[in-house]
């Protein structure tokens, strides 16, 4: 099929399509007279790297991924890929968490401004504590994570 067609049936644009063949995640044929001919392997192939970029991969993790031929996948490898992926989200998550805590304690010293004091004299007052150490910095301990993570869990499945 030509590109236009490929692009009807995905709802991919032709340019993405062709960005896509100049990173080397389609291989097209190429006719005589220069068109490029995509197999119905293609549209699979535009659909995995869809669902793959929607799952968090990048462009370089989806090329790796891929195998040359679908027919050659190998389910372990592909398997054991997804859960480093799990496990990166995961760490991210940790991460992220960790950052809004510190943002959270320091929101409670910055709203914690005596009235007698502009907001110039208190962000010094918050940082010149913050240097000290006087502000102490939140971690996250792994019961926490999990905590944070089942909650989302319910949360999602409240609203799912």
């Amino acid at each position: 099929m030509k590109i236009g067609e490929l692009a009807e049936r995905t709802g991919v644009a032709a340019s993405r399509i062709r960005f896509y063949e100049r990173i080397g995640l389609l291989k097209p044929e190429r006719q005589p007279n220069g068109y490029r001919s995509y197999s119905s392997q293609a549209v699979l192939v535009l659909n995995l790297i869809a669902a793959a970029q929607q799952a968090g991969f990048s462009l370089d993790e989806i090329r790796i991924l891929l195998p040359p031929d679908l027919t050659q996948w190998q389910h372990s490898a592909l398997i054991e890929t997804l859960r480093g992926k799990v496990l990166d989200i995961e760490a991210m998550q940790t991460r992220l968490a960790q950052s809004k805590a510190h943002l959270v304690a320091l929101l409670a010293e910055i709203e914690a401004k005596p009235d007698e004091m502009d907001c110039n004299a208190n962000a010094k007052r918050v940082l010149s504590r913050m240097r000290l150490g006087e502000v102490k910095k939140p971690t996250l301990q792994a019961a926490d994570v999990t905590t944070l993570r089942k909650a989302k869990r319910q949360q999602s499945l409240k609203s799912g």
